[in-house]
Parts: C-alpha cells; structure tokens; sequence
C-alpha cells in the first residue's frame, strides 16, 4: 500500500522514466485526466491534479501495460511490482 506523497509521486515518475515514458503536466480537458499520446511513450496528466489524483492515474497506466520484460533497479522493480499486484487504498 502506498501512500498519497510526493515522494512516492516522484519514486513513480522515475519508474517511468525507467519504462521509457515521458510524464508531462499539461492542462487541458482529459476524460479521465490523463492521456496517453499515439503510442509515443508520453504520459501527458492534467497539471491541477493534486498529488493523490496524480499518482492515482500513474498507477491506473502501471496497472493497464502490459507486462514488460525491462531491467529494472532494484527499488523501482520493487515499486513496479507491488504497484502491478495491488490497488493502492487511502
């Protein structure tokens, strides 16, 4: 279980950053506030999100992809895996 922190939102930023994803902070008008742009590998997530709708879409894509055969850092495939296996709760 993780908890809503920054620090947390930025251990999934870098997750990310390790899956070859670009995480942008736009604004604009998402269904459900993020946007995944033509298979580019770019995570574009509404700006005004505060940090628990922030890290609620990161984990919603996480739990989304596809399972990826990536070598990850140690951390990062400890987060990816505890991400992929649960849903994160308040």
């Amino acid at each position: 279980m993780l908890k809503y922190t920054t620090t947390n939102l930025k251990k999934l930023e870098t997750l990310f950053k390790e899956l070859n994803y670009k995480i942008r902070y736009e604004k604009g008008h998402f269904q459900s506030g993020y946007c995944i742009v033509n298979h580019q590998n770019m995570i574009i997530i509404n700006k005004f999100y505060k940090t628990e709708a922030r890290m609620n879409c990161l984990i919603e894509i996480l739990q989304k992809m596809e399972e990826t055969e990536v070598e990850l850092v140690e951390e990062n495939l400890a987060l990816y895996t505890k991400v992929r296996e649960a849903v994160v709760k308040d």
